[in-house]
């Protein structure tokens, strides 16, 4: 083979080549645009639940979303606001009749700090909120999963309640309902049962002592799993 073949074979690989690094940079280019688009606002390590029903909603532009990190910082969308400051910078931006409220917790982060921003949502009106949390299941390559989450509702006062789950601190949490321990993995048959007849009969779930997010969601996903509905204790309202 005489040395121009060999040049131009050379050539043509190299040109070959630098076409195929040229695509890759643009695919990674691509990929890393849309993960980014993706990461909207604070990131936190949610909890995983199973039972949170599609809320697409959340990740439009104008979604109202308050992030509560492990330390207990809050953040609307991504600015840090003050407990005291949540409501009046909420208040400073036009809202849509059905507008939704969506908490973004991280699952390490004491469940007082949460329950701040349920201070701010009924100052606003807001009759509920939405607790968004992570799921089991793995999306495809190349895509996201969509948001989901556990809708309940605040409940300022909770003393007629008579269906009650309660969350007690300690390693691990234990939970009781209405007054009787029982296990974590329980909570759905206990539930079942209180619930005959009454399906329309709200659950309180309430607290006591520092508890994290994690086991409250967890308690709040049970709920969900029989169909009924959840008040989250707020007394300081």
């Amino acid at each position: 083979m005489n040395s121009l073949a060999i040049k131009t074979q050379k050539g043509s690989r190299d040109f070959v080549l630098g076409v195929a690094l040229v695509l890759a940079g643009v695919l990674l280019a691509v990929r890393t645009g849309n993960t980014q688009q993706l990461q909207k606002g604070v990131s936190v390590q949610m909890p995983v639940t199973s039972n949170a029903a599609l809320m697409p909603e959340a990740d439009n532009n104008d979604a109202w979303i308050v992030a509560v990190t492990p330390d207990g910082g809050l953040f609307f969308g991504v600015d840090k606001v003050t407990p005291e400051g949540l409501a009046d910078k909420m208040k400073s931006i036009p809202r849509r009749r059905d507008q939704k409220l969506y908490i973004k917790a991280d699952a390490r982060t004491p469940f007082a700090d949460v329950r701040r921003v349920f201070t701010a949502a009924h100052d606003l009106a807001f009759d509920a909120v939405v607790l968004l949390t992570s799921q089991t299941e793995s999306a495809a390559p190349g895509t996201a999963v969509p948001p989901k989450g556990l809708e309940v509702q605040i409940a300022p006062h909770s003393n007629a309640a008579t269906i009650v789950v309660q969350v007690n601190a300690g390693q691990p949490p234990t939970f009781q309902v209405n007054d009787q321990k029982t296990l974590e993995a329980d909570l759905p048959n206990a539930l079942t049962r209180l619930l005959q007849n009454r399906g329309d009969t709200p659950v309180l779930v309430k607290t006591h002592g520092p508890v994290e997010f994690a086991p409250v969601v967890r308690a709040i996903d049970a709920c969900h799993s029989v169909g009924a509905k959840v008040m989250l204790s707020t007394p300081q309202l």
